[in-house]
């Protein structure tokens, strides 16, 4: 049975914007090596509602506040490991209970589903390297870095596993090996240099290789890179994905401090719904956002879509 069929997905699927520029506008302080996971233990109702806005905003894919909440990053950061494994699992179930509650509001279910986010090595590191890549770090480095995160994700209630912004070939590598035998379903996504290339120079064609057969996964493409990028990204990941979906969620563009945890944006708004049409064209068929793109640029994105389906 293939994704579509055990999780019923229609495409497009339109997932969520940027979880930190959400939290941003109510006040919360992410200046931090946890980032968004420090509010795991602290401000639950915050990640809430923007888990609840993203639904209500039409977003399909509620992704988890676990993209920095590594064990390594959280055992550092004084939490033990019991209680490390017990915050992972906390991001899932925050999702899960936003969406009974959403659930109730409309009073019928609908098609959203639980995404557990795993971030790259570089995420944990705080340094902005998941926009570099080249760790220096060896594969059994990188594969013991990420194995038990995935394992506590797979037995989860999630019903798909992100990983996001992988910068890095051997990353790229090890991610492929682990999830051979993953129960759920996955799709990764790459922070790229340029439209043809991931953050370490790597052909973006040789890692969507990796997993163009691969069975655990249904979707490969492209997040936090700036919207210029797209349209050569999803070309390149058109001749080499096979059968897969072509996943793209960019930022609004600008840049990201890494010593201040703060993204800057272009001055000019960036508006998903004037470009998601090209690209639905040249073949991507799950689209939404990251830094600094909203709960209300992906309302406008799913009413732009849903008036394209009934037109």
């Amino acid at each position: 049975m293939n994704i579509q069929q055990r999780l019923n997905i229609k495409f497009p699927l339109v997932i969520d914007g940027g979880l930190s520029n959400e939290l941003e506008n109510q006040g919360c302080d992410l200046n931090h090596k946890l980032w968004t996971a420090r509010l795991l233990d602290s401000h639950v109702q915050a990640i809430k509602n923007v888990h609840l806005n993203y639904m209500r905003a039409g977003a399909q894919c509620i992704a988890s506040a676990s993209y920095q909440a590594s064990i390594p990053g959280l055992i550092e950061n004084g939490y033990s490991k019991k209680e490390a494994k017990a915050l992972l699992n906390k991001s899932i179930i925050l999702v899960k209970e936003t969406r009974e509650a959403y659930y109730k509001e409309k009073g019928k279910e609908e098609d959203v589903y639980i995404v557990a986010s795993i971030g790259p090595y570089g995420a944990y590191k705080a340094d902005g390297s998941e926009y570099r890549g080249n760790y220096g770090l060896s594969f059994n480095d990188l594969k013991e870095f990420h194995q038990e995160r995935l394992e506590i994700f797979d037995k989860s209630v999630a019903d798909i596993i992100a990983f996001e912004t992988i910068p890095d070939k051997i990353e790229a590598e090890v991610i492929a090996e682990l999830t051979m035998n993953c129960d759920k379903p996955c799709w990764v996504s790459f922070s790229c240099k340029d439209d043809q290339h991931i953050s370490d120079g790597t052909p973006i064609s040789k890692v969507a290789n990796l997993f163009a057969d691969h069975p655990s996964f249904f979707a490969i493409g492209a997040n936090c890179i700036p919207p210029d990028f797209v349209p050569g990204i999803i070309a390149s990941l058109k001749e080499y994905t096979k059968e897969k979906h072509i996943i793209i969620y960019p930022n609004s563009g600008g840049y990201y401090d890494s010593k201040g945890k703060k993204w800057y944006a272009n001055n000019e708004k960036f508006a998903l719904k004037n470009h998601v049409d090209l690209w639905r064209k040249l073949g991507a068929d799950i689209i939404g956002g990251c830094c600094k793109i909203g709960s209300s640029e992906i309302a406008e994105l799913k009413s732009h879509i849903n008036s394209q389906k009934s037109s």
